[in-house]
């Protein structure tokens, strides 16, 4: 005998979940988790954050302690210098886990100021249009103009090294291609019937920005902020390779590649382990931002 009441149920179910359906995020996710390049990436990017956090703590060198008699110590497990020493008897398994996490730190900062800043600068911008619109990017362009490193020698000089200087240098910079990117997608976007509608209904400009144009940007925004962290990372190594990033006793990828650089021929492992450590880093974003970008615009693969 059939359950009549069985069939109906699962009918139901089947009804509600056609109606219901699946969003375009949901997709998106489905097709991120298939990519197997940019899932392991993620992973790897969680192991190295962990790392980064737990094992300073633990570890049983400290990155600033000095062994005089351990100068320039290959890789070995005696000791526990497992990536060696550096030229003042330093462990360099230490300073990679603090150099990389003060990488990363730059990083997130800098991206999340140029996220920040971008977004307001290009959604304001492409959304009121006119001479605003007019002023605003030529602000950009003027920005555009000034070379990086004259605008951080400038910053260095006024107010002295800062860490906190180097986000502001390097979110100073990167946020004009992401304003640029968001009011291109904000002026396509202005048109819509949605935006319309919302301005018949009389709600505010800023409020329609807030509520309409920022949260439909966001694809293209998030797949550019993961692409930017890789671009920051290297910004913030070259201006500490020519010693104007991050100061001791405090080090970064860019600074051990700096030391690296000069003692390479006697000890090459300074070198190649934070050579070795960015590239996989580096790698990893990438692989990420081009996952994200196939994820959530396939057609444009």
């Amino acid at each position: 005998m059939i359950n009549t009441s069985a069939t109906n149920e699962n009918t139901e179910a089947m009804e509600s979940a056609a109606v219901q359906g699946r969003s375009l995020w949901d997709d998106a996710r489905g097709r991120l988790f298939r990519n197997r390049a940019a899932v392991t990436s993620m992973g790897v990017i969680a192991f190295l954050i962990l790392c980064v956090i737990v094992l300073p703590w633990v570890w049983p060198h400290s990155h600033e302690t000095i062994y005089r008699d351990l100068v320039w110590i290959s890789p070995t497990f005696e000791n526990l210098h497992i990536f060696g020493t550096d030229a003042q008897g330093r462990d360099l398994f230490a300073r990679t886990l603090v150099g990389l996490r003060m990488s990363l730190f730059v990083a997130a900062a800098a991206t999340s100021v140029s996220l920040v800043i971008g977004v307001a600068w290009g959604a304001t911008a492409g959304f009121i249009g006119g001479r605003v619109d007019q002023a605003m990017m030529r602000f950009v362009d003027i920005m555009y103009s000034l070379p990086f490193i004259f605008f951080v020698i400038i910053l260095m000089v006024v107010f002295g090294r800062n860490i906190i200087l180097i986000f502001l240098a390097i979110g100073a910079v990167e946020w004009l291609t992401m304003a640029r990117i968001v009011r291109g997608q904000t002026i396509a976007l202005k048109g819509m019937e949605f935006v319309e509608a919302a301005e018949a209904a009389g709600v505010s400009r800023f409020a329609i920005i807030r509520r309409h144009i920022v949260p439909n940007v966001l694809g293209p925004v998030v797949v550019y902020v993961t692409l930017t962290i890789p671009v920051v990372i290297l910004a913030e190594s070259f201006l500490s390779f020519l010693g104007l990033g991050v100061q001791e006793p405090d080090t970064s990828l860019g600074r051990l590649i700096a030391a690296g650089a000069q003692d390479m021929e006697v000890a090459p492992w300074t070198l190649i382990v934070p050579g070795l450590t960015m590239m996989l880093t580096l790698f990893c974003f990438n692989f990420i931002g081009d996952g994200l970008r196939d994820a959530i615009d396939p057609k444009d693969r």
